[in-house]
């Protein structure tokens, strides 16, 4: 396997662990693969409650001004946050990025800002954002590890896959005229598995492909950049994903959906709460290898409402021949309330009535 990209890396999505690379700390333009960091931005936006898919943006001159890929949005016309969001993950929509960055961010500078801010947190040395597009700019750059990385933390939000695997839909606009829109990673139709995530082309960065596969458990990350034709980047994104696929398989140790017993709750509406692993405890084997017998310790803290779903309550210990080899934060699976008088006297009057 010898991709004919300038740059390429292979990850495993819940480790992070390289299982491929060439030149991936390299900096080069990402063209229209800057979406991801975008995206990301956008479903954080939405999970925080800022915003929602059913919100109307009025387009600005600016938006609507874009070049380069696009959904012919017009000044002064609105569009669904959910609208705006399918067409950048589909079609690439220069003028729906740009949008979404003036909502986010209130000018589309500082929503670059923000970007880069994200990049900084993320820990990536060879990425610097200008916009939120991707069209050639000096000093806009980025590297196959570093789009990875983003990527790694964009599929974190599962929602966004309902979009990037979709190979092609019509989009009703606000004036009711329909755009059909194509998917531009022609292989979420053409391999089994891929369900997003941003080509990217311009004549300097050349055709670029992040993509993404799912199969038996296992989600693979690939990024080829500076490749010279969009049948490279499909083929050599193809050879990646076959070589993860076929080399490596992901053993969960311990699954986020696993219920590790309760913890009491003090002062809370409800007494009790399920504890939970934040995220999947997993390892990435050779496809031959067996699975290793681990032992498990947790330590828990003492917890008093009110608390939200997702906070650190203590930490899981996995031990492989008495060695800690992974923790993992654990945490609860529901927000808990702190509990009124009212509360606390029913709790005590149902003791009362059990005799406790």
């Amino acid at each position: 396997m010898a991709p004919t990209a300038k740059s390429a890396i292979l990850i495993e999505a819940s480790t992070g662990k390289i299982l491929y690379n060439k030149n991936a700390n390299e900096r080069l333009a990402p063209a229209s693969m800057t979406k991801i960091m975008s995206m990301l931005l956008i479903m954080e936006a939405i999970e925080k409650g800022q915003i929602s898919l059913d919100d109307k943006i009025l387009i600005s001159q600016n938006a609507a001004s874009m070049g380069g890929s696009q959904l012919f949005l017009q000044p002064n016309q609105t569009a669904k946050v959910e609208d705006l969001l399918k067409g950048i993950a589909i079609a690439s929509g220069n003028d729906a990025v740009v949008a979404m960055a003036e909502k986010i961010g209130g000018t589309e500078e500082k929503f670059v800002e923000m970007m880069n801010k994200k990049a900084q947190e993320l820990g990536l040395k060879n990425t610097q954002f200008k916009n939120p597009h991707g069209l050639d700019t000096q000093d806009h750059y980025s590297s196959s590890y570093d789009m990875a990385m983003m990527a790694k933390e964009l599929v974190k939000h599962e929602t966004i896959l309902n979009y990037t695997s979709v190979y092609e839909e019509y989009l009703t606009k606000s004036d009711g005229t329909e755009l059909w829109m194509v998917n531009t990673n022609k292989l979420v139709k053409f391999y089994e598995g891929v369900d997003g995530l941003k080509t990217g082309y311009t004549a300097t960065a050349g055709y670029c492909l992040t993509a993404t596969a799912l199969k038996n458990g296992m989600r693979l990350i690939s990024v080829v950049m500076g490749e010279d034709s969009s049948a490279n980047r499909s083929t050599d994104t193809v050879a990646l994903l076959n070589y993860g696929f076929n080399s490596y398989k992901l053993n969960t140790i311990v699954s986020k959906d696993k219920n590790l017993g309760q913890i009491k709750i003090n002062k809370g509406q409800k007494e009790y709460a399920n504890l939970r692993v934040k995220d999947s405890v997993t390892e990435l084997l050779n496809i031959n290898e067996k699975n290793k017998k681990y032992t498990f310790q947790t330590d828990i803290n003492n917890v008093t409402a009110p608390i939200k779903e997702g906070k650190k309550v203590g930490t899981l210990q996995v031990k492989y021949k008495n060695k800690v080899v992974k923790t993992a934060d654990i945490t609860i699976d529901r927000d808990v309330q702190k509990a009124n008088l009212w509360d606390l006297f029913k709790r005590n009057m149902s003791l009362v009535v059990r005799g406790k």
